[in-house]
């Protein structure tokens, strides 16, 4: 199964930072720390998450990320892009239950390098204000400028339609329609065993 690896794209920076949103000299400085988290994660874990206890980490000749450079622009290709686990799977080599495990173990891995390097993501204002070095309000502003107004709703009449394509049901989900009693010996509407084709296919 081929797949994608940093070696293929680190000779076009464009492609690069389409795949990451990152410039490879940005990639590059993040790479270091990246590398010494996932080393600490390591130690202490195994790749489905559970405590390691035995044996310490190695990197495998069939690891479908076998540099630090492939593990955290695999991270960050999935970060940017968002595919279903499956496709992001086959991008890279593997199948979605492994690019699963992959994911969930390398997000806090790079959080822990972001924090490392001061770059994590604010997660309230009165943090973004205390490392922007200004008040809340002015943080607020800031805040303010980089959201997007919401475009306005315009709500178009809808015209009821006389016959629905699905037929109704009542609250309880159980349908109005009266029910066929088969047992009744007026009922003609249903046979009950199958008649004859004169007809072969």
């Amino acid at each position: 199964m081929a797949s994608l690896r940093f070696a293929d794209v680190q000779s076009r920076p464009t492609e690069f930072l389409a795949f990451t949103s990152l410039t490879l000299d940005e990639f590059h400085q993040l790479v270091p720390s990246f590398e010494a988290a996932f080393q600490a994660h390591m130690a202490a874990w195994r790749l489905d998450g559970k405590p390691r206890t035995a044996r310490q980490f190695s990197v495998y000749k069939n690891c479908p990320l076998p540099t630090p450079e492939d593990r955290l622009f695999f991270l960050l290709t999935y970060l940017k892009t968002y595919s279903l686990q499956v496709v992001h799977g086959r991008l890279f080599g593997m199948g979605q239950s492994k690019a699963n495990q992959w994911i969930h173990t390398l997000l806090p891995v790079l959080l822990a390098a972001l924090r490392t390097l001061g770059d994590v993501p604010a997660r309230s204002l009165a943090a973004l204000a205390q490392r922007l070095g200004v008040s809340e309000a002015d943080a607020a502003t800031v805040v303010g400028s980089l959201e997007e107004e919401p475009a306005p709703v315009v709500v178009a009449p809808v015209a009821a339609s006389p016959s629905p394509l699905l037929p109704m049901t009542g609250r309880n989900g159980a349908s109005s329609a009266p029910k066929t009693l088969l047992h009744r010996p007026r009922v003609i509407a249903v046979r009950k065993r199958t008649t004859q084709s004169k007809m072969s296919c």
